[in-house]
């Protein structure tokens, strides 16, 4: 929970880049901070970190009032005090305190609007965006980017690549390799600038045999190095 002169509920998952300003130094609140073991562990069966409030384009951040905000709070302050205690199902009653924070949240969302229909066109897309987004959940050396080309992704789509780009081109103004392209942009200056590995570890996260080939391509989208661009 984050409190600048008034409250608010914020959900966050490294699933999704997210990019906040300081608002002087007024500010003042809580965060808790969980591992994907410890989400993924949940009796129910369901991880927690694919609830509808951490998806891709869902309302990350809500503001509430002063008595859910004093509810939260006080979940809050019941996750400290257990946080530190002996209880053998310690973890476990964290998780349904989260849970609770979370359906909080989710309660607080709008009503999704009746779908309209779709024509194949935007089937495609929604597909290909789903299908874009999966490449980067997880990723890491050991499980680096498994689609980079257009041909991939047709492929996987069971499209041909003209089509494929026909039809992202027509809808989006962009072809199917720009869209890859800004995508791989955006999860390496999110890596560069959010985590501590190492620059040869980012290119080859992202799929590139070669740092040479990552830097290249990086400054080529950007203008700067992924050293400079680090700082």
């Amino acid at each position: 929970m984050i409190t600048v002169e008034r409250n608010a509920l914020l959900f966050a998952t490294p699933n999704i880049p997210y990019h906040w300003l300081p608002q002087g130094d007024r500010a003042r609140g809580v965060f808790c901070v969980f591992t994907r073991d410890f989400l993924a562990a949940n009796a129910t069966g369901t991880r927690l970190d694919q609830l509808p409030i951490f998806t891709p384009g869902g309302t990350p951040l809500f503001e509430i009032g002063e008595a859910q905000a004093a509810e939260a709070a006080a979940i809050f302050r019941k996750m400290q005090t257990e946080s530190t205690s002996n209880y053998a199902y310690r973890n476990d009653l964290l998780r349904t305190y989260m849970l609770e924070l979370i359906h909080m949240g989710q309660k607080l969302q709008p009503a999704p609007a009746e779908p309209l229909p779709q024509n194949a066109s935007g089937r495609i897309i929604g597909l290909f965006r789903e299908l874009l987004e999966r490449q980067f959940t997880p990723l890491s050396p050991a499980e680096p980017l498994q689609l980079r080309t257009a041909r991939d992704y047709a492929a996987r789509l069971a499209l041909h690549v003209n089509y494929l780009n026909q039809v992202l081109k027509t809808q989006t103004g962009k072809t199917t390799t720009q869209l890859i392209s800004e995508r791989i942009v955006q999860e390496a200056k999110v890596l560069l600038k959010h985590s501590h590995i190492s620059v040869s570890e980012i290119a080859h996260s992202l799929g590139f045999e070669e740092v040479a080939h990552f830097s290249n391509f990086f400054k080529r989208h950007t203008d700067v190095a992924p050293q400079s661009f680090r700082g």
